[in-house]
């Protein structure tokens, strides 16, 4: 480790957990793309349910070897109840100095991962009028009751749009309207039955099998390791640690 890194505060990723071990391996895959992207940083991993290590470990963990302050960033695409309780709460019951960062979305880079994933699937942009009139894209994410969600959501499928040119109907997995299906109709009825599925959700797991299962064409695959990803886990680190705070609840409502 270099001398001018040493005192840097950890980043921790915290990842929500999933019982699929696909997922588990893609969170690893892209803390060892961080890793590579600034060598030197200290990068950990918490989980919030599911899977090994848990955040509080990890935390735990941290103050036990004396490592102190950490920056804490949420591997989640909105806000929601994770971010604004379940996290800054495991961060206030920390000894090591911790902030919260914001989620991942809504944010260009997103956008960058989530047009890459489309094009590997197959979508290519429509070259005429014809065709980019019986064009679209449902953007399917996890879901969440929050409001602020749908709204970051909201935000995400309007940018994707601006980059396709073709319309992006934000659907949900869980817990907000609506489905998959629901989207895929609602565009059909407005003429678009060229319809592919952008898969909305950092690692793969039970809710994208099941919303790629609904895509009438192409569905892409999740965010996964993609390279716009890793940069997007360091900005909001950075982003975090230039943010004056005095709570991790007032980090984690930053934009």
């Amino acid at each position: 480790m270099t001398a001018h890194t040493t005192n840097l505060p950890s980043l921790v990723v915290v990842a929500h957990g999933s019982r699929d071990p696909r997922a588990l391996g893609t969170v690893r895959q892209l803390l060892d793309r961080v890793r590579a992207l600034r060598p030197g940083l200290p990068v950990h991993l918490g989980h919030i349910e599911l899977n090994a290590p848990l955040l509080p470990d990890t935390l735990a963990e941290l103050d036990a070897h004396g490592t102190g302050a950490a920056v804490l960033v949420p591997l989640l695409l909105s806000r929601g109840y994770h971010v604004k309780r379940d996290i800054p709460e495991m961060a206030a019951g920390a000894r090591p100095h911790t902030r919260v960062a914001a989620p991942l979305g809504p944010h260009p880079l997103l956008v960058d991962a989530l047009h890459a994933r489309l094009t590997e699937a197959g979508w290519r942009t429509p070259a005429d009028t014809a065709t980019r009139r019986a064009s679209g894209v449902v953007l399917a994410a996890a879901g969440s009751r929050d409001p602020e969600s749908r709204v970051d959501t909201g935000r995400t499928a309007r940018l994707l749009a601006d980059r396709l040119g073709v319309p992006v109907i934000p659907a949900y997995a869980s817990a907000a309207a609506p489905t998959v299906p629901d989207a895929v109709r609602a565009l059909a009825a407005r003429g678009r039955h060229r319809v592919a599925v952008a898969s909305y959700f950092t690692a793969p797991g039970r809710f994208a099998t099941e919303c790629a299962a609904a895509a009438p064409g192409i569905a892409s695959a999740p965010l996964g390791t993609h390279p716009a990803m890793a940069h997007l886990l360091l900005h909001r680190y950075d982003q975090a640690l230039r943010t004056p705070s005095t709570t991790p609840l007032e980090l984690a409502s930053a934009s």
